[in-house]
């Protein structure tokens, strides 16, 4: 029970990080886009570390090779068709333009966070279930990358409207369907937990993150910034998870 509390917290602070980033917008005028490039960088290399290092190779040791490679890829799979199916605007497909089209950039914006956060939550509720530790260092990896993912929705919603509380407000909301999935995967998977069935799970959510990555965040950093800055930021995000989790363990 208390690994499932601590599950919730984490969820629930790796979603309310979009809220942070939406505050972050409102007192930064100008922010670098070399920035945006770093950070997502090295959260994609945090979780792309923890996908292949921890969560796949847990998989393996629990179900076998070829029950956790398919897992993964059904995960990388499921996503995809999730990702197609609900409308959305990607993160690096902004339109520029009149309010109209910011206001409905942002809202899409915000529904395209929302699909990807819900899974999300269901990656820590998993990672926590099977080691807190490693539930702690996914959360945290998730946090960074929903911090920017925040600012991209305020932003244009902000400047369509001039309404910083409505901004915020959706910023918010698509952040906190992380707990929402977390408590979805709790209540209809995680109670009949068994050694396997949480080895094919962390498979599944570990390819959902590298879809995740290679989707969104890594064309996001190339896009701001340069190839070699985003390399940066990877080679730093997997650095840093590989000594955490070396510390933690």
């Amino acid at each position: 029970m208390e690994n499932v509390t601590a599950a919730f917290i984490l969820t629930t602070f790796a979603g309310l990080s979009t809220g942070i980033g939406s505050l972050i917008a409102f007192f930064i005028p100008k922010p670098k886009m070399t920035y945006l490039s770093i950070l997502l960088g090295f959260a994609a290399g945090a979780m792309l570390y923890i996908s292949f290092v921890e969560l796949l190779s847990t998989s393996i040791e629990n179900v076998g090779f070829f029950v956790a490679n398919t897992a993964f890829f059904f995960g990388m799979v499921v996503i995809y068709f999730l990702d197609r199916a609900i409308q959305h605007v990607h993160l690096d497909t902004l339109p520029d333009g009149r309010r109209n089209r910011l206001q409905k950039a942002g809202i899409f914006t915000a529904i395209g966070i929302a699909m990807h956060n819900f899974p999300e939550g269901m990656a820590v509720m998993a990672t926590s279930l099977s080691s807190p530790y490693l539930g702690m260092s996914v959360a945290v990896a998730i946090a960074i990358h929903n911090i920017p993912e925040g600012i991209t929705v305020s932003v244009p919603i902000y400047y369509a409207t001039q309404d910083r509380k409505k901004a915020f407000a959706y910023s918010l909301i698509s952040g906190l369907f992380e707990p929402v999935g977390a408590a979805f995967g709790y209540l209809m998977i995680f109670q009949f937990l068994t050694v396997s069935l949480l080895g094919i799970i962390l498979a599944f959510v570990s390819g959902i993150m590298v879809f995740i990555c290679f989707d969104e965040l890594l064309p996001i950093a190339i896009k701001y910034g340069d190839e070699h800055l985003m390399l940066l930021g990877l080679l730093s995000g997997m650095a840093v998870m590989a000594l955490s989790l070396y510390l933690l363990g």
